[in-house]
Formats: structure tokens, C-alpha cells, sequence
């Protein structure tokens, strides 16, 4: 497999999906350093600037802070997301104009946030005769910033016009007990832990692994996933009786010589294990290797599948796929990357969950080959968010998104929606959220596991993640109607602000800890000790704790051996956030110019539009 992979480097691995070209450009390799240089010096500015009389007396405390607070601030995110807006404003992808427009809309709107935080204070002090913590107005200083910039580019950017999502309504009585349940335990239980004053509590506070913030800040994620995954577990703890209907699979393959034989031969294998009728359709998309020969050769020699080629001439992955779905003749549909070989029992133990009428969605966790630059990280990676997190959300019906990469459908769900999106990144996630949304479950399974490439070289990661991260948005603009619209629904109104809003955290991750740094080696903040933990906490905290929480409970305990690489990994992730941000195309005009597009579409006709 690590072979297969190295051959795939010497491909092109860009396609139509890598830069969809009415949402996003394909930007230089120099711009992110560009523009991290530019913030670094706009930052060391700031800070030296903030540092000198007369600025030094009317802000005390080292930053942009316009009242009295009690405590002390450990790092001035105020001045550092300015400097971060500027500096990424500059270099958007967009005109001069629009940059400037841009970068004043988000220095304006936040400073009005800061204003309305410093006017409350105010009025605290005056009336209360006390006022807020620096530290607790820092965070929700902090949180405010990430959430206009993420809804600002989501406003200005080129984005898929904002489609009506069907949401019916189901009862949400037993999700609701038990995420509120959850939320009590995991707060009590980090206020418990927080305040105790015991000896090994005291020295966590001090080690660069918590920042300095106290061990019960960190302990709340996994507490509460913790709770919600033992319960979708428990959900689950009852075996379900075979099912075993024919499934049709659609693979998309465009040029995929190195692999596709394996691919088959382990659908093959799945589906002898399986015992049901399986037809596979290799849907080739505009392959120009010998992605065609090798499949149709496979295909014959199968032993349990049935199977043949379809060519799709037409390029982009979400061609291929709605072309397979047409051709399905099947009342479940299975889709499978190309790059992805299928665990012998993947088939054997997702069919049952579908004796469930309510069910909708079934996936999986992709673990990687192993051998290869990323792979070590990348299983850390997927345990956390699919063999974690997703499986938690279960437990409440908040899965989003379930990977295209291995996933089960009932055929005429997807048919209802009008296929798979078109012309943009996310259409895995796009599809698995709006079944969601017509009242199905999405489970993610955490017993089923099959392989899935991952990139070996640094330009392929980067083009892929530059797709992946760039989803978020292009899926949040598609289905803002969830944000805004009355409806009540646990992924409009939680789920989807909160992945913009830690989409823009990991895009700054890179730039707070050069600012971090910059505060702490100047000595630009002598009254904050602790700045040093804090700054490594950023990306060493919690994610360590959760990465170990969910290698343990999956079962792979080896996997928190690769603890330093997956952090490492995480601010190479953020780096390829800060670039996928970057890359997308910004204009004053936004998703009014999308709109437009979309209803001069519509009304040509009901073909799949983007």
C-alpha cells in the first residue's frame, strides 16, 4: 500500500475539486509565509507600540482594553486577532479594493464587540462594584473574533449559493436530556477538579501540557464526549440480526491504475463475507491511464461481486457519483473512495443497522496503511474525530458529516435531494447532513474500520487539506438556511457555528503562537508568568489529552506513542487552514453574487446545481 502511495505522488493529484473555480483560486506556495511575515511585524508593532508612554499608561493592562478588569490578561488576543485581520486582509484573494473593504469590515465589527464587552464591564463596576476577570473576558474576546472573521468570509467570500434545507422535525426529547446531563457533569466535573487545592493538581497548573489555565478547563471535552460516547456504545450494546440485502457500490476513480485492483479485490473479499448480492460500478472520470483496463479485468476475475465499468467523461468527483447513482439498482447504496480498501466484515456490519427505519447514514473509522510521512499522525487524527467525536455525537443525533471515503445510504434518500452537489468541495458532507436533517440518524460505527490512503508527500497533504478545510465553509454557505432559519435544530444552531468558529481557530493557530512568542521572548507582558505554558497549551493542552482519551477507548493504545507527531501535525493542519482560507475568493458582493448564479440557474432548468 505504502508502494501504491509513493506511485500516486508521481501523479498529478490535482483535479477540478482541487480549486473549484467559482469559489476559489489556486494560490502560491509564498503567499501564507508572505502574509505571516507581514503579521509579525504588525504584531511585534503592536505590542512594542502598546508598551510605550503615553499608550502604556491609558492601557495597563497591554492591551486594547478600554476598562478597569480585574487580573491579568496571558496573551493580548486583542491586539493579536487586529493584527491577524489586517494582515490576512492584505493578502486575500481579491483585489485591492475588496481587501481594504474586507479588512475594515472585520476591524470594525469586532472592535464594536470589544466596545459592547468594555461598556458591560463598565456597568458591572459601577453598579455591581466589581468587575469581570481579564483572563474570562480574554476568552470571550477571543471566541467573538474567531466568530466575525469565520461569518465575515463566509459573508464575502465566493461561496455555493445558500440552498432551502428540508428539516422535519423529530422528537429530540432523549438527545436533548442527555447532552444537557453531559454538560452538567463534564462542567461540575471540571469545577470540582479545578478548584481543588491538592499538591499534583497544583503542579499541572504549572507544566507547559495545561498553560497554566487549571487542569479542569481541559479535563471538560473529554468528560463530556466521554459520556456521550459510552452512551452511543450502550445504544449499540445489543447485537442486531443479519441483514443482508443486494447493494450496489459506486467507486469514482480518476486515474487510479496503481490501486483500483486493490480496491476491488477487497470489495470482493467484503462481499463474500457479506453473503448478499453485490454489484460494484467503477465509474471511470475522464482516467487517462489504464484506470479502465486494470477495473474491467478485476471485475471478471471477482468471486462473490458482480461487477462493471461505467465512463464518465465529464471531470469532478460529483459527477462521477451521481452518474453511479443512477445506475444503482439497488435499495442501499454503498460508496467506496477509490483509495480505499474495505475491512473483510465492513459490509457484515454496517447492513444491520439499516433493520432501523430511522437510521439514514452508516459509516465508519478510516485507518491509514502505516509505513508512510503522515500515516503515524493521521491515525491519532481519525481516532479523535471519527472514532471520537463523531461516534459521541451519535448519542445525541449531531453527526454531520460522515466520510465518503466508506458509507451507506438508502438509495432513494440521496435521489430525493437531488443527488450529490456539484462545483464544490464537501459533498460527503453535505449529503449525510441534509438526510440528517430529513429526520434519519447517521451512525459512525466504530467496529468498522477499513484502510484509506493518506497523502506521502508534503504537496499532496496540502492539496488535500486545502479541499477538506475549504468544505467547512462552502457547506455552511450551502445550508446557512439551518443558521438562520427558526428551526429548531441541534446542527443549525450548534453544530454548524461551531465548526466555522473552529475553522478560524485553526486558521490563526500559527499566528497566535508567533504572537505568543513574540509577547512572551520581548517581554512585552512581565506580569503574566505563565505565558510561556500558555502559548505551548495552545497546541499541546487539550488535544493531548483528548488524543489519548480516544486511543484508549478505541482500543489502540500503540497509537498515543505517535502523541508528538499528531501535535506537530496539528499546527501543519493549521497552517493549511490559514493557506485553504486564503485561497478563497473574497468580493464585497459575496454570496449575493452566488444567488444571482443559482436563480439564473434555476430557471434554466432542474439540473444539480452547486
Amino acid at each position: 500500500m505504502t508502494d501504491g502511495g509513493d506511485k500516486r505522488e508521481a501523479i498529478n493529484f490535482a483535479s477540478v475539486d482541487s480549486a473549484p473555480k467559482r469559489f476559489a483560486g489556486m494560490i502560491s506556495p509564498r503567499r501564507a509565509p508572505l502574509m505571516l511575515l507581514t503579521f509579525t511585524v504588525l504584531s511585534a508593532l503592536g505590542l512594542w507600540l502598546i508598551n510605550q508612554p503615553p499608550l502604556a499608561a491609558l492601557f495597563p493592562n497591554r492591551d486594547l482594553v478600554y476598562s478597569p478588569h480585574e487580573g491579568r490578561h496571558v496573551i493580548a488576543i486583542r491586539l493579536f486577532i487586529l493584527s491577524f485581520y489586517l494582515s490576512f486582509a492584505a493578502f486575500a484573494a481579491a483585489g485591492w479594493r475588496d481587501r481594504l473593504g474586507f479588512g475594515a469590515d472585520l476591524v470594525i465589527i469586532f472592535s464594536l464587540g470589544c466596545a459592547a464587552f468594555d461598556l458591560a464591564n463598565v456597568l458591572a463596576h459601577y453598579h455591581l462594584g466589581r468587575a469581570f476577570s481579564l483572563h474570562l473576558s480574554a476568552i470571550g474576546t477571543g471566541i467573538y473574533g474567531f466568530a466575525v472573521y469565520s461569518f465575515k468570509l463566509l459573508e464575502r467570500g465566493h461561496m455555493p449559493a445558500r440552498i432551502r434545507v428540508e428539516h422535519r422535525p423529530i422528537r429530540q426529547t432523549r438527545a436533548i436530556l442527555r447532552l444537557g446531563v453531559a454538560l452538567v457533569i463534564a462542567a461540575g466535573t471540571s469545577i470540582t477538579v479545578g478548584a481543588m487545592e491538592l499538591p499534583l493538581i497544583t503542579q499541572l497548573r504549572q507544566v507547559a501540557l495545561l498553560g497554566g489555565i487549571g487542569p479542569g478547563v481541559f479535563l471538560f471535552l473529554p468528560v463530556l464526549f466521554g459520556q456521550l460516547y459510552l452512551l452511543a456504545l450502550w445504544d449499540e450494546r445489543q447485537g442486531r440480526a443479519r441483514f443482508a440485502p443486494p447493494l450496489s457500490i459506486i467507486v469514482p476513480a480518476h486515474n487510479e491504475e496503481y490501486i483500483i485492483e486493490n480496491t476491488i479485490r477487497a470489495m470482493d473479499r467484503a462481499a463474500a463475507h457479506y453473503g448478499g448480492a453485490v454489484h460494484i460500478l467503477i465509474m471511470n472520470n475522464n482516467s487517462t491511464d489504464a484506470t479502465e483496463q486494470i477495473a474491467t479485468r478485476t471485475l471478471a476475475s471477482c468471486q462473490a461481486a458482480k461487477g462493471h465499468v461505467i465512463n464518465v467523461p465529464k471531470p469532478g468527483k460529483s459527477n462521477a457519483l451521481n452518474a453511479g447513482l443512477d445506475a444503482a439498482r439497488t435499495e442501499f447504496l454503498v460508496r467506496v473512495d477509490a483509495d480505499t480498501l474495505l475491512g473483510e466484515d465492513n459490509l457484515t456490519r454496517a447492513m444491520p443497522h439499516f433493520r432501523d427505519p430511522s437510521v439514514g447514514v452508516v459509516g465508519g473509522v478510516p485507518i491509514p496503511p502505516g509505513g508512510a510521512l503522515f500515516d503515524r499522525a493521521r491515525l491519532l487524527e481519525v481516532l479523535v474525530k471519527h472514532g471520537f467525536y463523531s461516534v459521541a455525537m451519535g448519542a445525541v443525533n449531531g453527526v454531520v458529516g460522515i466520510p465518503g471515503m466508506f458509507v451507506v445510504y438508502r438509495t432513494d434518500q440521496p435521489r430525493y435531494l437531488g443527488g450529490f452537489v456539484e462545483g464544490m468541495n464537501g459533498e460527503d458532507t453535505d449529503i449525510s447532513l441534509r438526510i440528517g436533517e430529513l429526520g434519519y440518524h447517521a451512525v459512525v460505527d466504530p467496529r468498522i474500520r477499513y484502510v484509506s490512503e493518506v497523502p506521502s508527500s508534503y504537496a499532496h497533504m496540502r492539496e488535500q487539506r486545502m479541499r477538506w478545510f475549504r468544505s467547512v465553509y462552502h457547506i455552511s454557505s450551502r445550508c446557512r438556511d439551518l443558521i438562520y432559519s427558526p428551526s429548531r435544530t441541534l446542527r443549525g444552531k450548534v453544530i454548524l457555528p461551531y465548526m466555522l468558529v473552529n475553522s478560524a481557530r485553526r486558521a490563526m493557530l500559527v499566528p497566535l503562537l508567533i504572537h505568543g512568542a513574540l509577547e512572551w521572548g520581548l517581554r512585552f507582558n512581565p506580569h503574566s508568568p505563565i505565558l510561556w505554558q500558555s502559548v505551548l497549551a495552545v497546541g499541546i493542552g487539550a488535544p493531548a489529552l483528548v488524543a489519548c482519551v480516544a486511543a484508549l477507548l478505541n482500543g489502540l493504545p500503540r497509537a498515543v506513542l505517535a502523541l508528538p507527531e499528531y501535535l506537530i501535525f496539528r499546527v501543519m493542519r493549521g497552517y493549511f487552514t490559514l493557506e485553504s482560507m486564503l485561497s478563497i475568493l473574497v468580493s464585497p458582493r459575496g454570496e449575493r453574487l452566488e444567488r444571482a448564479v443559482f436563480e439564473d440557474r434555476v430557471a434554466d432548468g432542474p439540473a444539480r446545481i452547486a
